[in-house]
């Protein structure tokens, strides 16, 4: 069987769709610029913004009316209706449909406009769900005029979207649908842009991958979405290979080795039955920042030796647009094979002491296979490997039974204490509530199972870490964007709880996070079993947290909704059944 790419669709900072993306490309025309949507008061960072306000492209997708939309939404929409339009699939009646899309913030941009009013308005208290990554995903399928589809939310941080199309692909293979749509969508929102400000990783000019004087990235924001299909005859491209590893290393750095980009890599060329010597480009996860880039170096070092294909990060052209970044450097990708050039590492000069020296762009290059490098906090590294053409996938040869080994569950804020069995004081007092729920819940159930380090980790979250997320959002109104805690941000991602088990437990393996609302552990949960059934995994530790807050909670008690319980952890254990 093979996957096929039978079409693609494009918004961000150097174009409104593939054919201005591909001119900005090809003519080297960079998007980052002054602020001009976003309403922050940091206007001296430079980032890439879709050039269209949101009301135009709410004209754009026929949505009438004057309420508030969020550029997530938006942008997705648009992104996914010039995909099936390329597809041509002539309708989507009969045929098992499923839209994937991959993102961190959702909606953040309308919560934080809103955020002090929704909590005397009353008028408001649809909004408080706006941020939530599934809320968007089945806005961008209304908008986008899909009906009777699957959705699914992936939130892996920077590697979202790339996750997405693994997640597709695995689905095709096994016959779970006929079409996918997958890809990611991120908005610009002060909430992103504070914290990566926090971290002092933002660089006020442009910024400048793999170069020595590389002082952060510029962030960015957009949407990118391809179809895909088996075996079709309208291939874009083929999907040939992916890989999905942890670093476990640290929740917002990268090991100095590169272990999980390494790893991920590795497991995609093996996928795919190609060498290293088989890659003609890579597009690099090279975000600017002085720690990405020298271990990206290190990875790309370990996996092609001496003879590294070209290299290039795409960020100068449009910022780093987080969780949507590895579907629009997909879709470049797939450009550049269609039009035989590689892209220019933009604003590069010089070298690197250890690190790569990137290609400044060139034409008339054959690419028969690319590589597609995304990296996010917590290390959740993924590779993609595109070729013009493939020997296809092979079923596993044997199919595994999967069996349920352990189950442990964490309700009440009265249970926590018993953390300590597994944890240092020192460690729990740095820990928020839900992150003590998780780690104890996990860490029963693997002690019941005998199981010290699982194969993979796959996390289930509806909200992600709310107290954490809504005491940066009161940090940024308090303090009008200054002097902002670094840490709230650190872990105010939806993967920050299994990232942060796989650190603990060193697992390497397979790591990703589903926040679709009240479908996200069933997606968590069909995606352990894939993993088992296939051979990819022996042992999986599946988990599902959520948790409430006072604030969140008067809004479901206002609008007459079940007030949610303050803490929800489960851990489930899976394995193979070898009787």
């Amino acid at each position: 069987m093979k996957i096929s790419v039978t079409g693609l669709g494009i918004i961000c900072a150097i174009g409104n769709d593939a054919s201005q993306v591909l001119d900005s490309l090809k003519n080297k025309e960079s998007g980052i610029r002054p602020i001009k949507y976003l309403r922050s008061k940091h206007v001296e960072l430079p980032v890439g913004e879709v050039q269209l306000s949101n009301q135009q492209m709410k004209d754009m997708l026929g949505i009438e009316g004057d309420g508030p939309v969020s550029r997530t939404s938006l942008m997705g929409a648009i992104a996914i209706r010039q995909a099936l339009a390329q597809a041509g699939l002539g309708g989507l009646e009969g045929k098992r449909v499923a839209l994937i899309s991959g993102t961190t913030v959702g909606g953040m941009d309308i919560t934080e406009q809103y955020f002090e009013r929704m909590k005397t308005d009353d008028s408001l208290l649809y909004l408080p769900g706006s941020n939530e990554c599934g809320r968007s995903t089945v806005e961008m399928a209304s908008y986008a005029g899909l009906k009777d589809v699957q959705t699914c939310t992936i939130s892996t941080a920077c590697s979202s979207a790339l996750n997405s199309i693994i997640l597709g692909s695995e689905m095709l293979q096994r016959d779970e649908v006929d079409v996918v749509i997958a890809g990611g969508s991120e908005s610009l929102s002060k909430f992103h842009l504070n914290g990566f400000n926090t971290l002092m990783i933002l660089d006020k000019e442009r910024c400048r991958p793999f170069d020595d004087t590389r002082a952060g990235l510029n962030l960015g924001e957009g949407a990118a979405f391809v179809v895909l299909q088996k075996d079709a005859d309208n291939t874009l491209a083929y999907v040939s290979g992916y890989g999905n590893r942890c670093d476990a290393f640290h929740q917002t750095a990268s090991s100095e080795n590169g272990q999980g980009a390494f790893l991920a890599m590795s497991d995609a060329l093996t996928m795919a039955n190609l060498k290293p010597s088989d890659i003609q480009y890579v597009n690099a996860h090279g975000t600017g920042t002085p720690n990405n880039d020298i271990s990206e170096s290190q990875a790309l070092k370990r996996v092609f030796g001496e003879s590294l294909p070209e290299i290039s990060s795409t960020k100068a052209f449009t910022g780093h647009t987080t969780s949507a970044s590895g579907s629009i450097e997909a879709v470049m990708c797939i450009l550049a094979m269609q039009e035989g050039f590689t892209p220019a590492n933009l604003g590069w000069a010089n070298p690197i002491e250890g690190g790569i020296v990137p290609t400044m762009g060139r034409e008339g290059v054959r690419l028969d296979n690319v590589v597609c490098n995304s990296f996010g906090f917590g290390g959740n590294d993924s590779s993609l490997i595109l070729s013009r053409s493939t020997g296809g996938f092979s079923a596993p040869s044997k199919e595994y039974e999967v069996k349920e080994i352990s189950r442990q569950s964490v309700d009440s804020v009265e249970q926590l204490p018993a953390l300590k069995e597994f944890v240092t004081p020192m460690e729990s007092r740095r820990m928020g509530k839900l992150m003590k729920a998780a780690h104890l819940a996990s860490f029963r159930a693997s002690r019941e199972a005998g199981i010290e380090c699982p194969d993979a980790i796959i996390t289930a979250t509806s909200r992600g870490m709310l107290e954490i997320s809504q005491q940066f959002l009161d940090d940024i109104v308090v303090n009008d964007e200054e002097l902002l805690k670094p840490t709230l941000f650190m872990q105010s991602t939806h993967n920050t709880i299994s990232s942060a088990i796989a650190i603990r437990t060193k697992c390497h393996g397979y790591n990703i996070t589903y926040s679709h609302s009240d479908e996200s552990l069933d997606w968590a949960l069909r995606d352990a079993r894939r993993l088992i059934q296939t051979g990819k995994a022996r042992t999986v530790l599946v988990g599902s947290f959520d948790e409430s807050t006072p604030y969140f909670a008067s809004f479901a008690q206002r609008s007459g909704e079940t007030v949610p319980p303050e803490i929800q952890a489960l851990s489930i254990i899976l394995t193979r059944n070898e009787d």
